[in-house]
């Protein structure tokens, strides 16, 4: 490798020439070598992860959707009904941020709404053409 660049830099901002850049000017290259990493312990890859099974992350069920135009929206008072699009024989979703992962039944447990999984989707799984 030469030490100058032979041709001048065109500084095409400015429209002229910059003098040959002396190699002691350019930035060394070279590679870097790493020392090879210790086998881990037994267990030890389970115990980097505990911090995230303590994590709590927001869990959304979407029973459906519907799309009305804002006069309607602002039309909705107490009392109004509104009939989303999904049959009601069609399962729920469950969705972490705005993911489907999960297929679910509407269930009451107690007092209150529960989830009952169905169906875990994989990570190449899409949501139907609907988007619900």
């Amino acid at each position: 490798m030469p030490d100058t660049i032979d041709a001048p830099i065109q500084n095409e901002a400015q429209g002229r020439s910059e003098p040959p850049v002396p190699a002691q000017a350019r930035p060394q290259v070279r590679e870097v070598q790493f020392a090879e990493a210790p086998p881990d312990a037994p267990g030890a890859a389970a115990g980097q992860f505990d911090i995230l099974l303590d994590m709590s992350v927001p869990v959304t069920v979407v029973l459906g959707e519907i799309q009305i135009p804002i006069r309607r929206l602002l039309q909705l008072g107490p009392g109004s009904v509104l009939k989303l699009e999904k049959p009601i024989e069609a399962p729920a979703e469950l969705h972490l941020k705005n993911s489907k992962f999960a297929e679910v039944e509407v269930v009451v447990v107690e007092d209150r709404f529960a989830v009952r999984i169905k169906q875990i989707l994989g990570a190449g799984t899409q949501p139907n053409a609907t988007g619900a």
